[in-house]
């Protein structure tokens, strides 16, 4: 048996586990997970099931989760995109269905019908995922009859070019902790949205990317555009050799700033001097 593991990438608890983590996780029962995705515009993903509960990370319409239980009106799932686990209200769940389009801009509107004077019942975020049906002129038609201007999606396997000018779409973006859209994001979030969109798979929080992504770079070696700085519990990426973007949360907001001011901050401010800068190979 498992003597212990990260709580936030594996589904167990001390009264459930999931099923395929049977023989490797002690539970009193084990479920199977039932599919579902997510139809709200964004869903908090908490802690603990309740509404006050720390916000851990936050999915995106469209997104796919695995249930292993419901109760209360709050469902316990792990996320497909980052295997993330967590509590997300029962209500922002429904019946799963294929992706074929994302979100490509920054956010955008989806209307009743084909007119944007008309109001919109939800905004989206970058990376949701939705449904085509068909085209009507300028707008896109989703499954199940909502109007999306067109020129704002992608199809679902395309990629951008440059994650980091996708990053920089967020400039001035608010700071949220655990948040994942241009209403508030973190430092993780921005990272790991900006390389999702460049078909890169990243994981959620600063500490996992740090071990996952890219080639150490050494501290004093010359930095370019697109390296990943780490500092315990944070992370920035470079836009250039020298000018460092981030979601700060002593700015509260996305910043772009001169790293060596960032660093000197940072350390005075009691986070210590940065850990380690990755470099993708992309």
């Amino acid at each position: 048996m498992l003597v212990s593991f990260d709580r936030r990438l594996t589904p167990a608890r001390a009264d459930l586990a999931a099923a395929h983590l049977r023989g490797q996780v002690a539970a009193p029962r084990y479920a199977e997970g039932r599919p579902m995705r997510v139809t709200d515009a964004s869903a908090p993903l908490r802690r603990e099931p309740a509404p006050d509960a720390p916000l851990e990370t936050e999915a995106l319409f469209g997104e796919a989760v695995t249930v292993y239980d419901e109760s209360e009106g709050w469902a316990w799932v792990q996320l497909e995109r980052d295997g993330y686990v967590g509590y997300l209200p029962s209500i922002a769940l429904g019946a799963p269905r294929p992706a074929t389009h994302r979100v490509a801009a920054l956010r955008t509107h989806v209307y009743p019908a084909r007119s944007i004077k008309l109001t919109p019942t939800m905004a989206l975020s970058l990376g949701a995922r939705l449904t085509i049906a068909r085209r009507e002129g300028d707008f896109a038609v989703t499954a199940d009859g909502s109007y999306l201007w067109a020129r704002c999606l992608a199809d679902v396997d395309s990629r951008e070019e440059n994650f980091v000018a996708v990053a920089e779409r967020f400039l001035h973006a608010p700071y949220l902790w655990g948040g994942r859209t241009s209403e508030g994001i973190d430092c993780s979030g921005l990272v790991q949205g900006a390389l999702a969109a460049a078909g890169v798979a990243a994981p959620r929080d600063s500490d996992l990317q740090e071990a996952a992504l890219g080639a150490p770079v050494p501290l004093d070696a010359p930095l370019m555009r697109g390296d990943l700085v780490f500092w315990k519990g944070h992370v920035g990426v470079m836009r250039d050799a020298a000018t460092l973007l981030h979601a700060s949360g002593w700015h509260m907001a996305v910043v772009s700033e001169p790293l060596d001011e960032a660093r000197a901050r940072i350390a005075a401010g009691g986070g210590g001097e940065a850990t380690s800068v990755r470099r993708l190979a992309l």
